[in-house]
């Protein structure tokens, strides 16, 4: 390992990798190699764009009304103490220290580098099926350019069990002195009047429910049933790719001031929409349903509300995806990454409930007008979004306006979360094919948005919404818990907890160990084991009340097994290119590569003198599994 040379310690203001520059960097960038963020707000508002999305309004809310109302906030807020905040700070340290994507970050440990290839893997599925939700939010907004709303009413695509309201079947009636039981046209033919309580209603569907299956997704009986390609889907789906290409051709210094508009502008639309349901009526019953006299503290009791909880945090947060520690790798070294990562989880979190309250109060209005309870027009995902809401929205004067600002801000929601997957995928790109991105960079990030496209084709056919909701199950779900659980074991139990406490001290400056006794508790013994918790509660996949067949879920399977076998396969690699004896080689891989530190000479101080320079190393000339080594 030796001792590097006094030059080591230049200032970083005049240190350079190399004479050229990349597309990140800037004349005045501390790491004039891989860039720097512009500014502080460009970081901050990706983080954000990042960890909040789709999930923030369509999961959360259905969440909290399903787990006990109110009382739901209590599980969140721990799970959010005990286990999503402190990965999110975990990674994110991480990510600044070694300036350096999530692959090869991994030289911190050789050995677990299969975890970040897995993590990469799962971003790549993700950012398939996220554009494709994506392309679903720009079809209903285009639908939304006309003056009467296309779900607004059962329409020429309707069938018989279409109805803007409950139809009833049957009901008990007073005929001559005497309670009798009719079906209803003859009680209506006759003018008589239903018993209260008494009536039974045939199986309906709301106009929005018939026109997102029978209409938007063209959606077949199940996954055996392919059908064809739904063209117009695919055209959103290509335009969906064209804005995220366009807003990364010049990779962090394009998307970091897109995000000032797509981060911010979706809180406007949720204040807008808050504002616009507090004053409908039935308004009061919704937000009741959501947080109101209606919660429920016995469901506490329940170790389902506890997962529920665990998981939301888990997928908002977007933790083990690899995206916080590629957006964290473009962080000047000496950043106050602590605060950063309190800031955007806090915001995640704030921005969940307050999206709860805006859907719930235009929920309770759709209630009211359509004489149903609250509970039969909550769903969840999907149909929260592309049947309940647009339902409820379709009721309000000047329709069209509120339906475009919904749809509009899922766009928004959408885009700059997968603005961050995608600059995941090029930041490993850049890490192992440093030369080949300062060259080819726009050429690069186009052509990974155009393959992507292709492979999300098959989400855009006629069984598309199964797919979506395979590859989320499996590989949002499975994926990420498991690549979560390895990567705290490595870092905590393998490299060591407290060195990895010195290293983001060298950053954000020594801390008492007060400080650091809540984040050993959680890293050391809480977090790992609320993950492995998580991960062996897992259910499977199910798409309303369509079941997958056997074929599907074996599928899926597959899905996640490609994630994953790059971790052991990786491992058994490096350990068959060490040196020594078993035992010898194992331990040789769970020790840090020799290139392992902060990125920029200027920053390792004593305690990292001896690395070698990265771009010294070979592993980033060869494209084979070997460029995975370091």
């Amino acid at each position: 390992w030796g001792h590097r040379e006094p030059s080591l310690f230049f200032s970083c203001k005049d240190f350079s990798l190399s004479n050229e520059k990349d597309a990140h960097a800037s004349a005045g960038d501390e790491n004039s190699e891989r860039g720097n963020w512009s500014n502080k707000g460009d970081y901050l508002l990706s983080m954000v764009g990042y960890a909040v999305g789709l999930g923030n309004v369509w999961r959360f809310p259905y969440l909290t009304y399903q787990n006990g109302g109110g009382a739901f906030l209590i599980p969140y807020a721990l799970m959010l103490a005990l286990a999503g905040l402190p990965l999110f700070f975990m990674e994110c340290s991480l990510g600044q220290f070694a300036s350096l994507g999530p692959i090869s970050v991994w030289r911190i440990l050789p050995l677990f580098q299969g975890v970040g290839i897995t993590m990469v893997i799962i971003s790549t599925f993700v950012a398939i099926y996220y554009n494709v939700i994506i392309a679903y939010a720009l079809y209903y907004l285009f639908a939304s350019f006309q003056k009467v709303l296309p779900w607004s009413d059962c329409f020429s695509w309707a069938d018989e069990f279409c109805s803007k309201t409950q139809l009833v079947s049957d009901c008990n009636a007073t005929l001559d002195g005497e309670i009798i039981h009719a079906n209803y046209s003859f009680i209506m033919s006759n003018n008589l009047t239903c018993i209260n309580g008494t009536m039974n209603y045939k199986p309906g569907q709301f106009p929005s429910e018939q026109y997102w299956n029978k209409v938007a997704l063209q959606r077949s009986s199940g996954l055996d049933e392919t059908g064809g390609i739904v063209w117009y889907l695919a055209l959103c789906l290509l335009l969906s790719w064209v804005i995220v290409g366009a807003a990364l051709f010049k990779g962090i210094k394009s998307s970091g001031k897109v995000v000032y508009f797509t981060a911010l502008f979706p809180y406007v639309i949720l204040l807008i929409l808050l504002v616009r349901g507090a004053t409908l009526e039935g308004a009061l019953d919704g937000i009741e349903y959501y947080i109101g006299r209606q919660s429920n503290i016995t469901k506490l009791m329940e170790a389902e509300v506890w997962k529920d909880a665990a998981t939301q945090i888990f997928y908002s947060l977007s933790v083990a995806w690899g995206g916080l520690v590629a957006l964290s790798s473009y962080n000047k070294f000496h950043n106050n990454c602590y605060s950063d990562a309190i800031l955007v989880c806090v915001t995640n979190c704030l921005t969940s409930v307050f999206a709860g309250f805006a859907i719930f109060s235009i929920l309770g209005h759709m209630a009211f007008v359509s004489e149903r309870p609250v509970s039969e027009v909550v769903d969840s995902g999907f149909d929260l979004a592309f049947v309940a809401y647009p339902e409820a929205l379709s009721r309000l004067p000047v329709s069209p306006l509120w339906s475009f600002l919904f749809f509009f801000m899922l766009l928004l929601l959408g885009l700059d979360s997968q603005f961050a997957t995608i600059e995941t995928l090029t930041t490993t790109i850049q890490d192992i094919y440093p030369k080949v991105m300062k060259r080819l960079r726009i050429p690069i990030t186009l052509g990974v948005c155009i393959l992507l496209f292709f492979l999300g084709l098959i989400c855009v056919t006629q069984a598309g919404i199964y797919w979506v909701n395979l590859i989320d199950h499996f590989c949002a779900g499975w994926g990420i818990l498991i690549a979560a659980v390895l990567e705290i074991i490595g870092i905590v139990y393998i490299y060591g907890g407290n060195r990895f406490i010195e290293d983001i001290e060298m950053m954000i400056g020594k801390k008492s160990c007060l400080f650091w006794m809540w984040w050993r508790m959680c890293w050391f013994f809480v977090t790992p084991a609320i993950l492995v918790w998580s991960l062996v509660t897992f259910s499977p996949p199910t798409y309303g009340s369509v079941s997958y067949p056997a074929w599907g879920t074996a599928v899926g399977w597959c899905m996640i097994i490609f994630c994953v076998i790059w971790i052991p396969v990786i491992a058994v690699v490096k350990i068959v290119k060490a040196e020594g004896n078993l035992c010898q080689r194992i331990v040789s891989c769970c020790r840090p590569a020799a290139n392992w530190g902060p990125y920029l000479a200027c920053n390792r101080g004593e305690r990292y003198s001896h690395v070698v320079d990265p771009k010294k190393e070979k592993d980033h000339e060869i494209p084979t599994v070997s460029a995975f080594v370091y």
